[in-house]
């Protein structure tokens, strides 16, 4: 498995859900080594504000980009001779793939999806030369067709369903789990969330904008701050799946979600939550006055999306996907 952002210890927040799936393939029997700059030199670029946002806060820092990959490079290669199958997450990881000799998958997440508009000739070259492409929801595999891709699978991301769910905090609370940036709609939700118990846990550029923001909360303790909400809120601009949404269904809680990307897959508008569009402060406030002010409301649609979860984005059937696209890839 290749990735350029994996957990460096135990309770990292950063794409816990991606350990968790090499956690689950391995007790499947699966034989997995991961490389990712948890394992090699990245000099600073990999983790933090992501590549992307790295680089962008730090211009710098594209000098040691070619380093960063050759390291990429070398440390896949070592592993690669003995591998029946290489799964690469995200497009750059793809990139190294293809020069490895090995039977390969590609996992779009979505950010690298958007940059691949700006070098879709870098992209159609990858994407073709992959066995599968695979994308966490319905909108990002359109985007994979879009950049060239071939054989594309819908896989989501797999959240784990608690046994029992906590009950909600008095007063009422929203919660906002994520990081603290333009897309992520948390702007919107500060102005829109005035007078209301609002928890945000996350960090990123906009911190200063965010009075009260407790920063990155370790995954393991992100579940009693879902116990605790009445509502969790995620008013993504884009969102290629929506990984804190799915969590916060399978807990039971209702979620106000954009009307966009993998949130289209995760939130049926009035059965499991509600759907605003991006950007609309107004429409956002309402959607939560609305849910705040009804209990009963709020109940029934937690439930629902616990539902919705256990049936479709549960680990055991995302590794089951997963495995089959492995034999896919493989025939």
């Amino acid at each position: 498995m290749l990735t350029t952002s994996y957990p460096r210890y135990e309770g990292d927040s950063t794409v816990n859900f991606l350990g968790e799936a090499v956690a689950q393939l391995r007790t499947r029997g699966v034989d997995v080594d991961v490389v990712s700059p948890a394992t090699f030199p990245h000099y600073g670029i990999a983790y933090g504000s992501g590549i992307v946002g790295n680089l962008r806060r730090d211009p710098w820092r594209a000098a040691m980009l070619p380093a960063m990959l050759w390291h990429f490079r070398r440390a896949a290669g070592k592993l690669a001779p003995e591998a029946d199958l290489i799964h690469a997450h995200w497009l750059p990881s793809g990139a190294v793939a293809a020069t490895c000799g090995r039977p390969f998958v590609v996992q779009l997440w979505g950010t690298d999806a958007e940059l691949a508009r700006k070098a879709k000739p870098l992209a159609r070259g990858v994407l073709r030369r992959a066995r599968l492409t695979i994308c966490p929801s319905n909108s990002l595999a359109e985007a994979a067709r879009e950049l060239g891709a071939g054989e594309v699978r819908v896989i989501p991301s797999g959240v784990e369903v608690p046994d029992e769910v906590g009950e909600e905090a008095e007063p009422p609370e929203v919660l906002f789990a994520g990081r603290l940036s333009r897309e992520k709609g948390i702007l919107e939700l500060v102005e829109a969330a005035k007078g209301m118990e609002l928890v945000v846990a996350g960090d990123g550029p906009l911190r200063e904008s965010v009075p009260g923001a407790l920063g990155f909360v370790p995954h393991d303790e992100l579940g009693a701050l879902y116990d605790r909400a009445a509502v969790v809120a995620c008013p993504s601009h884009r969102e290629g799946f929506g990984v804190v949404c799915a969590e916060a269904m399978a807990h039971g809680r209702p979620v106000v979600a954009g009307a966009v990307g993998g949130l289209l897959d995760l939130v049926v508008d009035g059965e499991t939550g509600l759907l605003v569009p991006p950007r609309d402060v107004r429409a956002l406030r309402a959607a939560l006055e609305r849910l705040l002010g009804d209990r009963e409301l709020r109940e029934r649609l937690g439930a629902a999306a616990r539902e919705r979860i256990k049936e479709r984005f549960a680990w055991p059937a995302v590794t089951d996907a997963t495995l089959a696209a492995y034999q896919e890839a493989l025939a």
